[in-house]
């Protein structure tokens, strides 16, 4: 909705004139934000229900995460890993402590965080489990998002993401999410590590079979191979608990983390493992010139402060209650699925797709983003009012019905 002296339409015309077209975005044009909410450059609020793809778990400028960022930004913002900072140590000693692992490689986005989980599976498989060298092969999923580099997308199954960036790394074998007979037979002697999404987001907020991920975890264990989480979007808080797979009561051999972890603030990813695994890395084989920097560690050390109290992953698992209950009830549903404040509904098809349903709740101030077809996912801010979740589910019911 515009009105006749918006500067919404210029906004969106310069973007659009000076930049790359890799996105299609909402024609929202955001200027402030707080919590849950967001304004534009008309001054028109909307509730944030996509919350950067759970890079905002804990909201718009979390006070906390805020005051961090200000002390830091006034002492020292980078050194390099050619030198050690004050604020390393206490970062990756917390989110150690936080994954209960030995050891924390930083890195800046989480596709970085996903090829560093890859080199150091494949040189685990060389030098630990003896592999033959250039053999080592990774079992994924199919209709997992896991970054948009070159080797990433050579094992996506999603065309958009896929087609024409070739020509495509080898090493990985796909096999069909959710199916533990089909990843049990992928299986061989040079394989290193199986690379999943506890829920797989980007394809629509699938939560696995029962029992699937406690499959995989036997299945990697009895075959010496690395069983590598990825909770880049599904952890930190976001369904419940603090990593995704813990509703399996799995504990993996990697995490691999981001968005959440920089509190909305600065790109940081990482690595977390123990040290027969993240040990096989020596001074020169892998490394970042942001990666681990006095701001990122900052904020991210006060992000695991705010995830040891519990706090977060409570009011996600109460408050997801209401979410998955008042959209399941809803008129031109045909699925809800997700866990904790993560949610992906499918539309009836014959009412609207999800690109037409997003632009719908936009005109009634609430964002949210569409995939594949009817599909729309639904991520708040963990730090979401009870009464502003209940406002947003109004406002979907009145789009649907």
């Amino acid at each position: 909705m515009t009105t006749v002296d918006s500067r919404t339409p210029d906004a969106l015309a310069d973007a659009e004139r000076w930049t790359a077209h890799n996105y299609h975005p909402l024609p929202v044009v955001i200027t402030d934000a707080e919590g849950a909410w967001v304004t534009d450059v008309d001054g028109r609020r909307y509730l944030d229900f996509l919350a950067g793809y759970s890079a905002l778990n804990f909201g718009h400028r979390h006070p906390g995460l805020i005051a961090a960022a200000h002390a830091q930004l006034d002492r020292l913002t980078l050194t390099s890993r050619a030198f050690v900072h004050d604020q390393f140590a206490d970062f990756c000693r917390g989110l150690a402590q936080l994954c209960d692992k030995d050891l924390v490689l930083p890195m800046n986005t989480g596709a970085e965080a996903v090829e560093t989980a890859i080199k150091v599976a494949r040189k685990w498989g060389y030098q630990v489990k003896g592999v033959p060298d250039g053999q080592a092969t990774i079992i994924v999923a199919e209709n997992n998002f896991h970054g948009r580099t070159t080797t990433i997308v050579s094992f996506s199954t999603d065309p958009d993401a896929r087609n024409d960036f070739g020509p495509y790394t080898p090493g990985f074998t796909i096999v069909p999410y959710g199916d533990l007979d089909a990843l049990t037979a992928a299986i061989d002697e040079n394989t290193v590590a199986v690379l999943l999404e506890p829920i797989q987001g980007e394809a629509g907020v699938l939560v696995p079979p029962a029992g699937y991920l406690q499959g995989v975890r036997a299945a990697c264990t009895e075959n010496n191979v690395l069983m590598i989480a990825d909770e880049i979007q599904s952890g930190l808080g976001r369904t419940g608990r603090t990593f995704a797979i813990e509703h399996e009561g799995v504990v993996p051999d990697m995490y691999v983390l981001g968005k959440a972890l920089g509190g909305g603030i600065v790109p940081v990813s990482a690595v977390t493992a123990d040290r027969d695994v993240l040990g096989v890395l020596k001074p020169g084989e892998h490394g970042s010139t942001f990666g681990g920097n006095p701001l990122a560690c900052a904020v991210g050390a006060e992000v695991v402060r705010l995830l040891q109290t519990g706090e977060f992953q409570e009011k996600s698992e109460k408050l997801g209650h209401s979410l998955h209950e008042g959209l399941r009830a809803m008129p031109g549903v045909k699925a809800v699925r997700g866990r904790g404040l993560w949610a992906g509904v499918d539309i009836d098809p014959a009412l609207m797709t999800g690109r037409e349903a997003c632009e719908r709740l936009a005109e009634n101030g609430v964002l949210v983003k569409d995939t594949h077809g009817s599909t729309i996912r639904l991520a708040p801010p963990l730090v979401v009012s009870e009464a502003d979740l209940e406002l947003a589910l109004g406002k979907i019911r009145k789009v649907l019905s």
